[in-house]
Parts: C-alpha cells; sequence; structure tokens
C-alpha cells in the first residue's frame, strides 16, 4: 500500500498569494477507495487525481473560499469547501437515477428519463454465462423482445437464431442490425470482456434513424474506453467440461431383431433372423460376426472441453485513456476419433480476441479516438458433414457390423455407409479466418461558437479473409465378414482397396471489406426548464463481397427531442437514405417517426407518494423504417436476357431451327421491375414503466408491425401472358403484434444481504396479409393468407383406425373416407385415420393444408435471481420458449419396422405404447407398424406435430469473494472464483430429444449441459 499523504507546509502558489497542500480520502458508500476521481479546484485549471489508494494530492490558496470539486463517471458530483483544511475525506455516491444516467440509443446517447422509444438494456457482465463462444446463445430470456433460438450445439456452428420481436417477411432478411461502436459488424464474434454497453432498439422512434437498415430492429453495442486513474488490470479465465443434453435413444441390436420378426410374422413375411442369432447377439458371443453397435455412441465421446481467458488492461489521465482487451477461447467436440491413425482430425475450434480503444484529448476541446480490433478463428474438424453422420447413425442397422473389427478392418456395405469410418478416417478440414476492424474519429466541442454544440466525424475500415486446407484420407474397406475360417480369422473380401497417402487440397481465399464514413452535429441545451437535445448525421458506406459491384448505402439522419421540466417529453426521428440496389431517382427514401412521454411521477401533485412510485412513465411511438435487403434478385429493376443452346423455334408445328453453325439464340429472362423499391415497416409502441419503492420496476410494452412492398415472386400470371420466368414485384404484406413485459426486483437489506430476482416475457404473432394467391384459395386451410408465417403443412389426423371402423371383409364401412390418395393401399386398424377437410369421400393431397403452429417460438421469456451474503453469492437463471411445434418424422424409416433389415434403426422411446393386438389404444404414440415402408403412416400430419416448449436451467453458479484482507499482500484488490452449471436440464413434454434442436429426427449434434470453475482477479 502507498504510504499516507501528510498535510504540508503552506506554499506559494503565486507570487504574494499563500498556499496549503490539501490532501485525502475519497470513497464509496461501502467505503471502498475510488481510483481515478478528478479533483478540481474551483474556478481554475488545477485539478488532481485521485490514485490506487483513491488518495489525492492539490494545492489550493490558504484563503477560506476555496472550494474542491470531485468527479467521477457513474457517482454524483461533489462539491467541498476548504475552509483552511489540509486533510478532506469524501464519500461519493452513485447517481441512479433517470434523469442523470446516459442510456446508447440510435448513433448518440441520451438521459435515461428523456428516453420515450422502446429501448432496453443490460449489464454486459449478465451475457456472461454458459461455455459458448457465441454472444447470441445469451440473449433469449435475458431481454424482453428478443425471439431466439439455438438450432445445434455444434462448435463454429451453434449461433442462435434470434429476431427483435419477431419475424415479419417472408423474403428478405429478418436479422436486425448490429452495430459495434456505430459501425455493421457481426455479433458472434466480440467477446463479452470487451463490451462497454449493449442495448435493443425496438420500436421505430429507436431505429427510423436508420432508414432502410432499421426495419428489423437495432442492436447498438459500445466497446470499453480507458478512464482517468492508475492503470486497473481484470483477468478472468474459466474451464468447463460438458456433455450433451438428451440424445435420441434407439432399440439394441437384439430387441429390435426380435421386433422385426415379429412385424415380419404380422405381416406374412419370412423371418429374417433366427433365434440363433437372436441369442448369439444378445450374448455378446462374437462381436465380429453377431454386432450389436450403438452407432450414436460409436461416433462420439462422453465429454468436451472449453476455456476461456480474458484480459481487460485501462487507465489513463486527463490527457490520454486506454482500454486493451485481450480474449482466448477454445473448445473441443463430443465426435469420436481414432488416435491410432498419423493425424489429429478432432474438433478443435480457437479465437483470439484483441482490442485496443485510445481516446486524446488534443486540445482542452478536441477529442481523438482511435480503435483497432479483431480476431482470429483456428477451426480443425473431421472432414464430414455432422448432422449426416449422425443421419448415418440412425440409418445404419445396429446388427449389420461393427464399427471395426477385432482385427483392425473396417467394414462397409455397398452404397451404404458405416458412421464411425465416416467419422474419424477420411481426414480433417483447417479453417482459418481473421478480421481486422479500425475506427477513426474526431469529436470538436463547439462551445466557443455556440454552447452544447458538438461535431463528429468518423472513419471505419474492416477486413474479413477465410481459408481453408484439407488432408483427405481413404481407407481400405471390406465386405461384412461371412464367417470364420478353421483358425478363427475372418472370412471377408475387399470393398475398397484405399490409399495410405494423406491428400491435400486446398479452398479458396475469399473475404470481404466494409468501409464506413459519418459526420453529425449535436446540440444539448437547457433552457429554463426545458432540455433540447437535436442531431443531424450523414453517413454512407460501402461493403465488396467479391460480387459484381459494391453494396452501397448512403444517407442523413436527425433527431429532435424536447424534455419540459423533467415530465413531458417529445421526440421527432428521421431516416433520409437509400441503396444502390433499386433505379436511379428512387433509390431514396424518407422514414420519419414521432413519439410522446409523460413522466406523471414528476407531476408536482406525486410529491407525496414518490416513497412508493419513484417512476411512472407513460409512452407512445409511431413511425417508418426500411429494409432494402429484400431478397429475390439484385438490381431487379433491370430486365435480363437469357441464352437460348438450341436455337429458336419456327412455325406452327414446333420445328427448331438447331443453328448448325454454332451460333445461340437470345431470349427474353428475368423481367425489369419499374417500380422497385424497399420494405417498408410501419412499427406502433405503446409502453408504461411503473417503479415501486425504489426497489421493483415494471416495464410492459405493446406493439404491432405492418410491413409492405414484401419483394417476391407473382404466383397467379397466366402463362398466356407470355413470360419466361414469372415476374417479381413489391406486393407481399406481412403484419406482427405481441407484447412484452419486465420486472426487476433489488433490495440491499442490510449491509451483508443484497437479493435480486428479474423476469422478462415476449409475445410476438405475425400474420401474412397479401401473398399472391388465388381469390378462391384464400379462406380455404391451403391459403397461407391470414396465417402466420412458416405455419406447419401436413394432413389433419383424427385418430387410429379401430375393428369397428371396417366391414368384416377388411373394407371401410360406409361414410369413412378411403385413403388411397395418400398411399395407403390397404388399410388396417391401428393405421392413422385421416380428416376429410375438403369433404370430397377420399384422403388425398388435396387434404393437406395449414396445420397450425410454427417452429420458431411466439413466446420466449426468462427469469432468474441473485442472492449475496457477504462474500458468498448464488445466481441462476432460466429460459424457456413456447407456442413452438414441429413436424417429426416423415420418411419411410423413422418407423421402427419401416426400413426392414436395408436401414434405419427404432426408437426405443415409448416403444410399448404402439398400437397391437394387444393395445388396441386409438390414440397410442406409435400406430401400427410394419415389415417395411408404410406410407399411411409417417406422411406429415397433425398425428407428428409435437409441442417442443421448453423450460431450461441455463446457469445456476456459485461465487466467493476472498476478503480484502486476505489480498492486501499479494497487490491484489479483489478476487472470485466461482462454479457454475449450464443447460443443466430441460423441461419439456416432448422426450424423444432436446427440442430446441432444429431436427425432425433428433440425428444433429446435440446441445451440451456443462459445469464450469472460473477465476476473476482484479489488480
Amino acid at each position: 500500500m502507498a504510504a499516507p499523504l501528510l498535510p504540508q507546509a503552506p506554499v506559494m502558489m503565486a507570487q504574494g498569494v499563500q498556499t496549503n497542500q490539501v490532501t485525502g480520502l475519497v470513497t464509496d458508500k461501502q467505503k471502498e477507495p475510488l481510483i481515478g476521481v478528478t479533483v478540481t479546484l474551483v474556478g481554475t485549471e488545477t485539478r488532481a487525481i485521485t490514485d490506487a489508494d483513491g488518495m489525492f494530492r492539490i494545492t489550493v490558496p490558504s484563503k477560506n473560499s476555496a472550494t474542491l470539486e470531485f468527479n467521477y463517471i457513474g457517482f454524483a458530483s461533489k462539491q467541498v469547501k476548504v475552509n483552511g483544511s489540509r486533510l478532506i475525506n469524501v464519500m461519493l455516491e452513485e447517481e441512479t437515477n433517470e434523469f442523470t444516467e446516459v442510456v446508447v440509443t440510435g448513433y448518440s446517447s441520451q438521459k435515461k428519463a428523456s428516453i420515450i422509444g422502446a429501448i432496453e438494456t443490460i449489464r454486459p457482465s449478465e451475457l456472461q454465462f454458459g461455455s459458448t463462444r457465441t454472444l447470441s446463445n445469451n440473449l433469449a430470456g435475458k431481454l424482453s423482445g428478443v425471439i431466439g433460438i439455438q438450432r445445434s450445439g455444434e462448435p463454429g456452428y451453434d449461433d442462435s437464431n434470434f429476431w427483435i420481436r419477431g419475424i415479419s417477411t417472408f423474403s428478405g432478411s429478418n436479422n436486425p442490425l448490429i452495430l459495434i461502436d456505430g459501425v455493421e459488424r457481426d455479433l458472434n464474434n466480440v467477446d463479452v470482456a470487451e463490451i462497454e454497453s449493449f442495448s435493443i432498439l425496438k420500436d421505430a422512434s429507436a431505429s427510423a434513424m436508420y432508414g432502410v437498415r432499421g426495419a428489423n430492429g437495432v442492436i447498438v453495442i459500445t466497446t470499453k474506453r480507458g478512464k482517468i486513474g492508475a492503470p486497473q488490470v481484470n483477468f478472468h479465465v474459466e474451464h468447463s467440461i460438458s456433455e450433451p443434453t438428451k440424445m435420441p435413444k434407439f432399440m439394441n441390436a437384439p430387441d429390435y431383431m426380435t421386433l422385426l420378426n415379429g412385424l415380419a410374422q404380422q405381416d406374412g413375411v419370412a423371418l429374417p433372423f433366427t433365434q440363433l442369432q437372436i441369442d448369439r447377439t444378445r450374448s455378446g458371443y462374437d462381436p465380429d460376426l453377431y454386432p450389436n453397435v450403438n452407432w450414436i455412441d460409436a461416433i462420439t465421446k462422453d465429454y468436451s472441453y472449453a476455456t476461456r481467458g480474458n484480459l481487460d488492461i485501462s487507465g489513463g489521465s486527463d490527457f490520454l485513456r486506454y482500454s486493451i482487451v485481450a480474449s482466448y477461447f477454445k473448445e473441443s467436440g463430443i465426435l469420436e476419433q481414432d488416435k491410432s491413425l498419423i493425424f489429429d482430425n478432432s474438433t478443435n475450434n480457437q479465437q483470439f480476441n484483441l482490442r485496443t480503444n485510445i481516446d486524446m484529448d488534443v486540445t482542452k476541446t478536441t477529442m481523438l479516438r482511435v480503435n483497432i480490433g479483431g480476431y482470429l478463428n483456428r477451426f480443425r474438424k473431421q472432414r464430414c458433414d455432422t448432422d449426416g453422420a449422425f443421419g448415418e447413425a440412425f440409418r445404419t442397422l445396429p446388427f449389420v457390423h461393427p464399427a471395426r473389427y477385432s482385427d483392425g478392418a473396417i467394414p462397409v456395405i455397398s452404397y451404404r455407409a458405416n458412421p464411425w469410418r465416416t467419422v474419424t478416417q477420411q481426414g480433417y478440414d483447417f479453417i482459418t479466418s481473421s478480421k481486422i476492424q479500425t475506427l477513426f474519429s474526431v469529436e470538436q466541442d463547439l462551445k466557443m461558437i455556440l454552447p452544447g454544440l458538438k461535431a463528429k466525424a468518423l472513419f471505419s475500415f474492416d477486413r474479413w479473409n477465410r481459408s481453408r486446407r484439407s488432408r483427405t484420407a481413404k481407407p481400405a474397406t471390406v465386405f461384412p465378414a461371412t464367417g470364420r475360417d478353421e483358425e478363427g480369422n475372418l472370412i471377408y473380401s475387399q470393398h475398397e482397396a484405399g490409399d495410405e497417402s494423406l491428400g491435400n487440397e486446398q479452398g479458396n481465399e475469399y473475404g470481404n471489406t466494409r468501409v464506413y464514413f459519418e459526420t453529425d452535429l449535436m446540440y444539448s441545451q437547457r433552457f429554463g426548464k426545458t432540455d433540447i437535445d437535436a442531431m443531424l448525421l450523414y453517413n454512407q458506406q460501402a461493403y465488396d463481397d467479391g460480387s459484381i459491384q459494391d453494396y452501397r448505402k448512403q444517407g442523413i439522419a436527425g433527431r429532435l427531442s424536447a424534455t419540459y421540466d423533467n415530465r413531458y417529453v417529445a421526440e421527432f426521428n428521421f431516416g433520409y437514405n437509400g441503396s444502390e440496389n433499386f433505379a436511379k431517382g428512387k433509390r431514396f427514401g424518407f422514414f420519419p417517426s414521432f413519439a410522446i412521454g409523460w413522466l406523471l411521477s414528476e407531476e408536482h401533485f406525486m410529491e407525496k407518494l414518490k416513497p412508493i412510485f419513484h417512476k411512472i412513465k407513460f409512452r407512445a411511438s409511431i413511425g417508418q423504417a426500411g429494409d432494402d435487403n429484400i431478397g429475390g434478385r439484385r438490381f431487379a429493376y433491370l430486365g435480363t436476357l437469357l441464352t437460348n443452346e438450341q436455337g429458336y423455334i419456327w412455325g406452327t408445328n414446333g420445328q427448331r431451327n438447331y443453328n448448325r453453325d454454332g451460333a445461340k439464340g437470345i431470349t427474353e429472362g428475368e423481367i425489369g421491375v419499374d417500380n422497385l423499391t424497399w420494405e417498408t415497416v410501419t412499427k406502433s409502441n405503446l409502453g408504461i414503466e411503473l417503479g415501486l419503492w425504489n426497489m421493483l420496476d415494471l416495464n410492459f410494452d405493446i406493439f404491432g408491425e405492418k410491413r409492405k412492398n414484401i419483394f417476391m415472386q407473382r404466383s397467379i400470371i397466366p402463362t398466356q401472358t407470355g413470360f419466361v420466368k414469372a415476374p417479381w414485384a413489391n406486393f407481399g404484406q406481412v403484419s406482427n403484434h405481441g407484447f412484452e413485459a419486465t420486472l426487476n426486483f433489488h433490495k440491499q437489506w442490510n449491509k451483508n444481504l443484497f437479493t435480486s430476482a428479474y423476469g422478462n416475457f415476449t409475445y410476438a404473432k405475425n400474420r401474412v396479409d397479401e401473398k399472391d394467391e388465388p381469390e378462391a384459395l384464400k379462406g380455404t386451410h391451403r391459403s397461407a393468407t391470414g396465417r402466420s408465417m412458416n405455419e406447419l403443412w401436413g394432413l389433419r389426423a383424427e385418430r387410429l383406425f379401430t375393428y369397428d371402423d371396417f366391414n368384416a371383409d377388411g373394407s371401410l364401412k360406409e361414410g369413412i373416407p378411403s385413403q388411397e390418395g395418400v398411399g395407403a393401399a390397404v388399410l388396417h386398424p391401428g393405421d392413422i385415420k385421416y380428416v376429410d377437410v375438403d369433404e370430397d369421400g377420399v384422403i388425398t393431397e388435396a387434404d393437406e393444408g395449414f396445420i397450425g403452429g410454427t417452429e420458431d417460438p411466439r413466446i420466449v421469456f426468462g427469469f432468474g435471481g441473485v442472492i449475496s451474503y457477504k462474500n458468498v453469492d448464488f445466481n441462476f437463471f432460466f429460459q424457456g420458449t413456447g407456442d413452438m411445434y414441429r413436424v417429426i418424422g416423415n420418411q419411410p424409416y423413422f418407423l421402427p419396422g419401416g426400413g426392414t433389415t436395408t436401414e434405419g434403426n427404432a426408437y426405443s422411446y415409448n416403444i410399448n405404447d404402439r398400437w397391437t393386438e394387444d393395445n388396441q389404444d386409438a390414440y397410442a404414440f406409435w400406430p401400427r407398424l410394419t415389415y417395411g415402408p408404410n406410407v399411411n403412416n409417417y406422411r406429415r400430419s397433425t398425428w407428428w406435430k409435437k409441442d417442443m416448449s421448453f423450460l431450461r436451467c441455463k446457469t445456476i453458479e456459485v461465487g466467493y469473494t476472498f476478503p480484502k484482507s486476505w489480498l492486501q499482500n499479494f497487490y491484489v484488490k479483489s478476487c472470485r472464483v466461482f462454479v457454475s452449471g449450464n443447460n443443466l436440464f430441460c423441461l419439456s413434454s416432448f422426450k424423444l430429444w432436446d427440442p430446441e434442436l432444429g431436427t425432425n429426427d433428433g440425428l444433429k449434434y446435440p446441445m451440451n449441459r456443462s459445469v464450469m470453475f472460473g477465476l476473476d482477479i482484479n489488480f
């Protein structure tokens, strides 16, 4: 610890002016020293900075009128009169009221009290949990308004799909705009340790300024910047051990053989297995000749590992501030590895992140900012399609052959796969990607011209590259063994000779660049009781990915906000910008928004109720935003020509000129869309913010969106019009509506006990209002109009057939529709009975239609809490989804027995809950099973429509912070150790596999649960 600063004898500040040295200690409410507090002698340029122990020393005039002002980010400033004292100790209080707290919004920041748009913020530390590299996996349930779902747990491919307030277009992109330090960048490659603030802009008042980029909402991230004070060093490290949350379980070989024999007997087919084969398989008599292979186990390991480390260094003076954040992440996977090979093809995903931000006060009114960041990712994986390998593990029967014979030979059946060979023997891919991100800005305070006026210019250049190399292997394989010779050796013949050399392939290197420029004027001033906040901005960007032309955008944006007496707020925002994707003269659009707010809690008549209602705010907004990423084809306002390889067709009988000279004909291709324009969405929002007893906060919003001009290919244009391809048009319309709620509770009960709880709920449902369908189709079960986008499709199942549905000769009773039109040649009790939707007396494909529900959730929610007592802290977080469905199966071998002895395993789940002569349950899980495909029973229908809603325990964590007295001798300010469990369990009515996975059969890289150990140290 530094030596104490003692009062000094008077010194001379200037000729004839007697001075004193004043020293002191600056702390917070918990009496912890504050580092980097600025201490200023009021009325002068004399200042000092508190050191690592919170101590300061400053020279002041000895006259009694001297006053010191103490300023520190996040704390209320405080003035103290010296009054001749030479030792002054000061306690600063945190700024928590909304009239001083600043929130990052569109292109700038605003005081929280003046924000009347649907903007939500979260502390970055709340997003750092779990063993995943991908930040998007931690958003759902943490922030209201975010609809998110993670469809795979595979390293490198586990990014979540997420949308702000749901999905509202069926053509272009639904992805939100991600801005990092004001520049469009990727969310999933920024480390949480780099983030200073995280905001989501959800309604038009928050996103209209982004014009043709703002229709899907905006996520605004700022990275860490240095603060005045001694160097701060933070180190974080964690290591996790993971295993799959849930894998589909299949029947073992002898049980499945027995089942197949039973089905063959039922269907009058010769039994495929003898009892001796079954008994020897069950007993493990000879695993080479009578294998019993769990192929999922054969291609996967029990555990995988991940390690993460962050180093954060920051500090600076009143002239120069710096922040340096370095991060490292490494993860392995669960796919199996053959360690006897000369190469390592195990999954290994490593990423290095580095970000350096520097702020320099070039003059008293000019600040220069330089940001340089980026990452390097090195990814090695098995040279196979991972999900394809899981599919092979299901299609390959458990009794056909072992993964590898005991003598080392690798068996393969012709036109079939050995999943273990696919995963372990084919070599590996090594993919390297890197990105450099730069940003330079100059901010100028123009108070000499007009108090409150500032200007800024910003330039950014980003470059991303990716390359791949592959090492290929082709080991020798054999046909399955037919027996053993007299010496006990396996008898088999060669399938493929293989190649002992390790081949090499190189993928083409490719990448992209983004250049961005922005300049703005900002004005903020108070006139009496009125606060004015205004901004005018110009920006442009060019994105080059090697295609025919850069993607370019250009525009201006502005905001005018007025707050009267901290009670009434009004705001106008606009964006006027355009895109190169549209024709000249039609490239720019105007996107306005309006918002109003009322802080009822600040009314004078509410003063007496302040102890109860510390905040009551009403807000409303309406406005427009656009989306130029409209899908379809680029530059669709231009017509195209096609080459006719076979020449022209002449005459009335279709005579063709084959053009023997080799010349090719020219025909009309795509028709240009003369009035091509962007998608436009009109957003409205009503919200209330309620704060009670200074410890409970409730936010509630109702929102609606109406999107039009969705770019789509027309579907009802008559062929007689002569179009070679159906024309495109801005024709589609979709509406989207819902609500969201957030509840936060926090209470410091005493100096030792703190508790908090939080929860949020989001519901969003869309509806297709126009999709170019024939009028006769609209309103029917096959019409997309009036339904949600991506609604599930299939037949409507009533139940399973019973004996009461059939006559004595096996024919259906009168009045029951036949089902030959959907592949049911012969029906039996236990088969699925479908509803004759169009009432024509027969089930055909015309009875297929929309059956309700979507694979993407309409409801996402989350809740959690923190309990801290003395040095121990405990926190938990649960996340769930609702109104999410999936039609499973839809393939012949999905039903046990459907693939006979050719392909397809059998799920062991509920295998006894199937229709049999002994269990004639018309609602059994499995319908009547057959030896071979049963087209009637595996068709897409409501029978296989399953509710995929779930509640997942995302994290449970226990931490311990060492007492400061233990750390003083080690130059450590704080140290915390923790252990956490992530994705520990999942509650769902669906049991076959993890309901969050994006699969209809469970054959996909699974989600992972993990146990993590970590350490946080602050120097």
